[in-house]
This record gives structure tokens, sequence and C-alpha cells, in this order.
């Protein structure tokens, strides 16, 4: 009887301490690469950016080993490939659980493991399986003492979701609500997550004008040009969001409620071929920095504004080897060889000025190639209506160069995109705007932007990714106070 107890004490100090902790981001780290980078090259990466969650798609021994003592939260998958073989037998769902999990932990810290990837959009033939395979890993779990620890559960495509707008009509493919229906279930049984590939890059380029741009990249719309659902009243700022309540509406459809989502892939390709134009530097940094910001800031849906949603970005690495046009290959921060494709924290953005926006490596400079006029323009709003601080390119100071326009033009555009991106600025400047990696600053003339500038003394002082560091805000000190009484209690009770 008295085991009993303590295992419903550990049960609710799980319960407790993971509730407290709020929304998290995480990464996806992909191997679809020519050239990929060692296990302890990534790790080393992850620790530099602070990363505290990452998915892997398989169970890669080498990365479980690399991520062992990190305290980095890993969620393993189980590949496509692996499925069918899982879902017809106990004893082959058993072995997985003991070669990739129970083999590996405690010392690498797997909390999650998900089942294939949106198997029932790509490979329908395998859906029948799906269910089972999760209930064979779920039993393994068990007889392992490990179901506390890992939770069990399987990443869907938005694609499950025919029509997404407005979110309030949503409801899964009817063709697969059987199995939706089991699926479901065994997540409200288990006390497991909803998983959801949430992309509004797709949903954006298919909709071809449906939606504005700024909707799908969390920039700020035009008062006139808001997004409504007409059942609900309910404003939508985002596409996120809406992307996250379709899940929800479609849940409950089924009469599912009360199951959290979490965004196993979101994010923004970097480059694009000749007809993906929004795939771009510009647009991917502006996606995933406000991704982080709306995530971290650990707001709910309109339709459940007090449940937050954790997400994982896609991804850590450029596949460049991945099928697909040009934009399937660069959705990466970095490139293969560990070098930045654009700088990213992960973590609180600042929004007020040109100095703290973790924009650190990327720039929005002249286009040498631009009109001079249009360029004499452009300079001229960045430094008026635009509100760059202009001071270091006035004559004497260190960024004035007289006889060199596009050099002065190119400090006061990056002054304006580094003060504005966070809410919507951008770098254009009637098409004579350029964004580049390459450093433009020179003797005493520092961008913003630069490792060279004021960012880098606050580099060190950047609040970890993916959870709150320093002072608690009044709710979780009130969650933590709260927390702290009702251990103590159950604690003296069972003495």
């Amino acid at each position: 009887m008295r085991t009993g107890k303590w295992e419903k004490i550990v049960l609710l100090l799980i319960f407790l301490f993971s509730s407290a902790s709020g929304a998290f981001i995480g990464i996806n780290i992909g191997t679809q690469m020519s050239s990929l980078p060692s296990a302890a090259e990534i790790v080393s990466i992850l620790k530099t950016q602070q990363i505290k969650h990452v998915r892997l798609f398989d169970a890669d021994h080498q990365m479980l080993n690399a991520l062992s003592n990190t305290g980095i939260e890993v969620t393993v998958g189980v590949p496509n490939d692996q499925l069918l073989r899982i879902g017809e037998s106990r004893s082959e769902a058993a072995n997985w659980i003991n070669k990739n999990v129970a083999a590996f932990v405690p010392a690498t810290n797997i909390t999650c493991i998900a089942v294939g990837n949106e198997v029932l959009t790509t490979i329908p033939n395998a859906a029948l399986v799906l269910v089972p395979a999760m209930q064979f890993l779920q039993s393994a779990l068990v007889a392992a003492n490990l179901n506390f620890q890992v939770k069990v559960s399987s990443p869907q495509s938005m694609d499950m979701i025919p029509k997404h707008f407005p979110p309030s009509t949503a409801t899964f493919n009817l063709s697969w609500n059987s199995v939706m229906y089991q699926y479901l279930q065994f997540l409200k049984n288990t006390g497991s997550s909803f998983m959801l590939n949430a992309q509004p890059y797709y949903a954006y380029a298919k909709g071809q004008g449906i939606f504005p741009l700024e909707y799908a990249l969390f920039r700020p719309l035009d008062p006139n040009n808001q997004i409504v659902d007409p059942n609900t009243n309910f404003q939508y700022t985002n596409m996120f969001d809406a992307m996250i309540d379709a899940a929800y509406y479609s849940m409950q459809s089924l009469n599912f409620s009360n199951i959290p989502v979490t965004v196993m892939a979101s994010g923004w390709p970097s480059l694009g071929g000749a007809s993906e134009p929004e795939a771009n530097i510009d647009n991917a940094l502006a996606y995933n920095s406000n991704l982080i910001r709306h995530v971290l800031n650990g707001s709910g849906t309109p339709s459940q504004p007090t449940t937050s949603v954790s997400a994982y970005v896609h991804e850590l690495f450029n596949e460049d080897v991945r099928p697909g046009p040009v934009s399937e290959k660069n959705w990466g921060i970095f490139a293969s060889n560990g070098t930045a494709v654009y700088s990213l924290k992960f973590g609180h953005l600042a929004e007020s000025s040109a100095e703290s926006t973790g924009l650190v490596g990327v720039f929005c400079v002249a286009n040498s190639s631009a009109d001079s006029n249009a360029l004499k323009k452009g300079l001229d709003w960045a430094c008026g209506p635009g509100s760059a601080n202009c001071t270091a390119i006035q004559q004497g100071q260190p960024c004035y160069e007289a006889d060199n326009l596009v050099a002065i033009a190119s400090y006061a555009y990056n002054d304006y995109y580094h003060r504005t991106q966070a809410s919507g600025g951008s770098c254009n400047f009637g098409n004579t705007a350029m964004i580049t990696t390459t450093d433009p600053s020179h003797g005493s003339c520092i961008f913003a932007g630069s490792s060279g500038s004021s960012t880098s003394s606050t580099e060190g002082t950047t609040p970890s990714a993916f959870g709150p560091v320093g002072a608690l805000s009044g709710t979780s000190r009130l969650q933590f106070v709260s927390s702290e009484f009702l251990i103590a209690f159950l604690l003296t009770f069972l003495v």
C-alpha cells in the first residue's frame, strides 16, 4: 500500500513540474545531407545555441550517446519504414524500446517517441498498424517502467484537415475517422499530446494570395485586413494559431477535448527556386524569430487562450540531398558545414532597439546596382519616417562616406531593419535593398547585427532557450509556491 502511495506522489510531482515549466522551443535534426556533421559537432552546436529540446527522425545511437549527460530533452522517431514490423509484433516493439530507449536512459533524457511521420497522408497503406504500433510501444515502456518518463504519439500533417479555415468548421479527413478516433483515444488514455506538423509556408504558397504574407509571418496586419472566424468572431493575427485551432476543433468534432497540441515541425525555407519567391532569408528569419517569441510568450490560441503550445523549429541543417524543389533543401538555420545561414536566438527576443533584436549575423544593405535616385529616396525615408538612427552617417561620424551613397544607405537601411523586423519591418526600400550575411562593418563603423557591436556584450546573458530563467513571472511564481506547498503537505501525510 505504501508503494502505491509513493507511485502516485511521483506521478503528481512529474505533473506539477511539467505543468509549471511552460511552453518550449525545440529543433528538428534531419539527416538527408551529403556531409552530415558528427554527433559531437551537432551537440556542440546545440549547446552553443542553448537548445534544450531536439527531435530526431530516428534513434541514431551515435546521436543518443552524444546527447547523454547534456540534459537536452530528446524525442526519438520510429521511421515510417519500420512501422509495419513494429505494428504487427509486440516482441518487435519491445526489442525497439530495449535497443533505442531503455539502453540510453537515464543518461540520455529521452522524453518522447514520435511513431512514424505523417503516416496517414504519406503511406496510407500502413494506417491500420499505426495505433497498434503505438500501443505495443506503450506496453513495452510499461514493462520497462519507463511509461511515466516517455510519452508516445505520432506526428500528423495539416493535410489531415482538408479545410482549416475557418478553424471552427475544421474536421479531419472523414475517411480516417476510425483511425483518428483510436489515435485520440490512445492520447487521452496515456496523457500524450497531439503531434502536428504546422507549416504556414506551404499554406501560404498554396493559397495563391488568399491570405497576406504578413499573416503567415506573424507580422502585424493592416487594421482594415483582419482575419476573423465568422462563426466564433475570434480574430486570428497569424496563420500558426489558426492551424492549431483547426486541430483543436477537429478533435472536438470526434468528441475529444483537453488533449494538448505539440507542433513537431514549423519553419520557413531560406532559399527557393524561381517559382518560390517567398522562400528567402528575410522571411525565414522573420518567421522563425516570431515563432520563437510567440511560443515562449506562452500565449494560447484564440479558442484555447490558457493552453500554451510548444513547437520544434524545422530545422537545424539544410538537407541538400532531400528530394523536391529548391525550398525543400533549405529549411535549416545552419549549412551542412556548420556555418550559420542566418542568426537565430532561441530565447525571448527583445523588440525595442537595433542593438537588442537578436539578429546577429544578418544585415540589410543597399543593392549596389540600384538606381541612385531610388537609393536616395530610400535613404531619406529610412532616416525620416522610418526613424532609423542615422547619426553615424552624418559628416564627421564613423560611417560617413561623402561619395558612397550605397554605403550610407546600407547603414540606414540596416538600422531600420534591425529596429523594426520583429514588428513587421522588412528589407525592401523600393527593391533597392537585400539581405546578406556578410558583415558590412569596417573600421569604427559598426553595423547593427555585427558580432562586434554592443550585442556581443550581452551574448552570455541571453535567456536560456525553451524555458524561463531568472525572476519568475507572477503566474509562474504562484504555480511554484503552490506546488511546493502541495508537495510538502503530501510528504507530511505519508510520513
